[in-house]
């Protein structure tokens, strides 16, 4: 398992942040023959991938799943290969057809959306990032970015200008005129992304799309991805198969097994309350002191501790708690809003990074989901 770096502190959510821009309820993606019975049938949708293939010579990709996606949220589908992530995000606009269930951009229904609306999803609401770029390699970098707004019918003097605004949004000002095969694969992903922005979608879909680059380019972009999102906090689903990008870019996680979600929660919640073995295995070597906070860690406060010794945010990592009580040798007070939430020291500290188990931490974002 890979670990991960310091994940950055996240904003508590508004009313706003909780509206769902997607709802996806009973969602089923069965291949192979009469797939429609499988979801039909409480008894062939028990079975294990094996049995199933046994009995109907069908393969279920996504199994019964079910969540919501907040408005300005980055929601992270994680899993190892054939966990049906990828089949999972493609079904969200119809890019392959689910078998049963629902699926509601902003209310509608898009099961039921004929080819016209469904076109007008894909190309202004609900905008994919692909692992491979499909730049098309006689246009430049400019008009590669401004090819989404081409087919919209934008003017060509607007849809450039559009688009030479998002190039420089995404660091690659001066590149306006080379073509992809003069740019790097960081590059040529930068060209991708700023394609999918320049539609200015709802929500942005990534497919693993950092997946075959270099270690140190996929971080840039990673970080990329970062920025454009507390810049502008567009919307976004982005799946992977890596844990520390899903800690690090994640509001939420829906970590997925043979075609299942297995647990949904925060960063937090899935490295300090593992649903199961399987989950319990995967976070195995996450450093909890980067990813847990002074949130789940704290005690409450007695009368001198809520006015004695140095403040952390709710959101500080444990690792960063661990060095305010270094630093003093006493308690740090967990500060909002200029009250005391409680305190946290070094017993406390130390149980956290040894593992001992923490209940879910407290606030909007932590409230455990059924799934």
């Amino acid at each position: 398992m890979s670990t991960t770096t310091p994940v950055p502190a996240r904003k508590p959510p508004t009313a706003q942040d909780d509206a769902p821009v997607f709802s996806v309820s009973g969602l089923w993606k069965v291949f192979g023959p009469k797939p429609e019975r499988v979801p039909a049938d409480p008894e062939l949708g028990a079975l294990d991938a094996a049995e199933l293939r046994a009995r109907t010579g069908c393969t279920a990709a996504v199994r019964d799943v079910s969540f919501d996606v907040r408005k300005g949220e980055v929601f992270v589908v994680m899993g190892l290969s054939g966990s049906g992530k990828s089949t999972l995000v493609r079904c969200l606009t119809r890019l392959i057809e689910p078998t049963a269930g629902t699926i509601a951009i902003d209310g509608e229904d898009v099961r039921a959306m004929d080819r016209s609306r469904l076109r007008e999803l894909r190309r202004h609401r609900a905008a994919m990032v692909f692992q491979h770029f499909g730049l098309l390699p006689h246009r430049t970098v400019l008009d590669n970015v401004a090819y989404g707004l081409e087919i919209q019918g934008v003017g060509k003097a607007e849809r450039r200008e559009r688009a030479a605004e998002i190039v420089a949004k995404v660091g690659l000002e001066g590149m306006e005129h080379r073509r992809p095969g003069q740019l790097s694969g960081g590059q040529r992903q930068r060209v991708g992304l700023a394609r999918a922005l320049a539609v200015d979608p709802e929500v942005l879909l990534f497919d693993e799309p950092f997946s075959a680059l270099d270690p140190l380019i996929r971080r840039d972009m990673q970080d990329e991805v970062a920025r454009l999102h507390e810049e502008e906090g567009r919307t976004m689903v982005f799946i992977t198969h890596d844990l520390s990008e899903a800690l690090k870019l994640g509001d939420r996680i829906a970590l997925m097994r043979d075609g299942q979600v297995v647990q949904l929660g925060t960063p937090e919640e899935i490295v300090g309350s593992p649903a199961d073995d399987y989950v319990r295995e995967f976070v195995r070597d996450v450093p909890r002191e980067q990813v847990l906070t002074a949130r789940t860690a704290m005690r409450p406060a007695s009368l001198v501790e809520s006015t004695e010794g140095p403040a952390l945010t709710p959101d500080a990592t444990v690792s960063e708690a661990i060095e305010a009580v270094a630093r003093t040798g006493g308690p740090a007070r967990v500060m909002d809003d200029g009250k005391c939430l409680g305190v946290v020291d070094h017993e406390q500290l130390l149980g956290v990074v040894a593992g001992v188990p923490v209940a879910p931490a407290a606030g909007p974002r932590a409230t455990p989901e059924a799934v």
